[in-house]
């Protein structure tokens, strides 16, 4: 019986596109979005070092300066047990913790405690309901050219970063903050979105938590949004099992939010990646010089027999007939407990380790998938008893509500 493995970058001996092998083992499907693993705590000599790296000073005064934040919150929390609100308190320009109170009262208390005190002109609580409403405006409408928005503590205020306003909800979105006056403040930024922005088209290079770009990799899948704008790269659920963060050219453009695999269960190949701010994933499947980019005008499923072409980092272009639809097949990767996945449609497009992920397309437009696996499959056109997986796209649409992004 032929074994069938992923097809990461490096992991994969027979089949599936293997990710990388460096990627662990999941204890239990994660089907749902998981609890992260706490961080390991920072020693503190290198906190110490860190902060007198990025100030310019010496390590004596960062350690000066640390202590001395530690002695006031210690001394805020023993105010917070004495009923003294401490939600608001903020580090001044000089360092001093500065606390907003209710009542001449408390002022006193805080004062003699050391600390700094000051009864605001806007309650914590009046910012915190502006900023919840214009968090429930976004959540309707994402407006794409507002960049961020906060409650300031230091200035009293809510703060709205906008890099423009081209787009109707974007106007919407600032109006509806200026209309709390003096409460919020709109500044404008010249700055483009967090992190290098890049167009990445599918079937692209995608490293796996690691900037390396000679590290394990999978291939771009493609670009579909959720009902409120938000953009998610759609791919094969083992390229993120981890929910890892993807890489592209060197930087993180994506992270891995949802997946329906795991090794040694039943599983799905099928999850999304948040795309990060400023990044997007193209509405045209990437070539590789072998043809032109092909624009991706809907998600029509081809019928069985349709010729279909993958776009991938490994074998790049390469193209074969859809067998059949709604393949149950049993992976074996190198290491790993064997794993069952259902769903899958099955093809004689070439695919090797690293085409994992990769978009599928016909020649009218019509995305159909992101490579899963293959078993015994060569590409010189001798494909004998051997096959290629992938999920079908309109599953994973389906599944995780959302909508393909298409070319106009």
């Amino acid at each position: 019986m032929n074994k069938i493995s992923r097809t990461l970058s490096i992991g994969a001996i027979v089949g599936a596109v293997a990710l990388t092998g460096g990627m662990a083992a999941a204890s239990q499907p994660a089907t749902t979005d998981p609890t992260p693993a706490p961080s390991a705590r920072t020693q503190p000599t290198g906190m110490v070092k860190a902060l007198a790296d990025s100030l310019g000073v010496s390590v004596a005064e960062a350690e000066r300066k640390l202590d001395r934040q530690r002695a006031q919150q210690q001394t805020l929390e023993r105010l917070g047990t004495s009923g003294v609100p401490t939600r608001s308190a903020y580090f001044d320009a000089r360092g001093t913790l500065t606390v907003d109170v209710t009542t001449a009262r408390q002022a006193a208390e805080v004062k003699a405690a050391g600390l700094a005190a000051r009864i605001p002109a806007r309650a914590p609580s009046a910012l915190d309901r502006i900023k919840t409403e214009l968090d429930r405006l976004a959540e309707k409408k994402l407006p794409a050219g507002v960049e961020s928005w906060h409650v300031d503590p230091a200035g009293n205020k809510v703060v709205v970063t906008v890099r423009d306003t081209d787009d109707a909800t974007s106007r919407a979105f600032v109006a509806a903050a200026r209309s709390h006056g003096s409460a919020v403040t709109v500044e404008t930024t010249t700055e483009d979105a967090p992190q290098a922005a890049a167009a990445i088209a599918p079937g692209s290079k995608m490293n796996i938590n690691t900037s390396d770009v000679n590290g394990g990799y999978c291939s771009v899948g493609f670009g579909a949004r959720d009902q409120q704008g938000r953009q998610y790269l759609a791919t094969a659920g083992h390229c993120i099992k981890g929910l890892d963060t993807l890489y592209f050219s060197g930087s993180p453009f994506a992270k891995g939010t949802y997946t329906r695999f795991a090794h040694g269960y039943d599983s799905v190949d099928m999850g999304i990646a948040a795309i990060s701010s400023g990044n997007s994933v193209t509405t045209a499947v990437g070539g590789w010089g072998v043809v032109a980019n092909t624009p991706v005008r809907g998600g029509q499923r081809a019928a069985v027999g349709s010729t279909v072409c993958k776009s991938g980092a490994t074998t790049r272009w390469t193209c074969g007939t859809i067998s059949s639809y709604n393949h149950s097949v049993t992976y074996t990767d190198p290491g790993q407990p064997q794993t069952l996945v259902k769903g899958l449609a099955k093809s004689t497009v070439c695919i090797h380790k690293g085409d994992s992920g990769g978009a599928w397309i016909t020649n009218q437009g019509q995305a159909q998938g992101v490579t899963s696996g293959s078993s015994n499959l060569n590409c010189d056109g001798s494909f004998g008893s051997g096959a290629s997986w992938m999920q079908p796209l309109d599953d994973l649409l389906r599944y995780y509500g959302l909508t393909l992004n298409t070319a106009s």
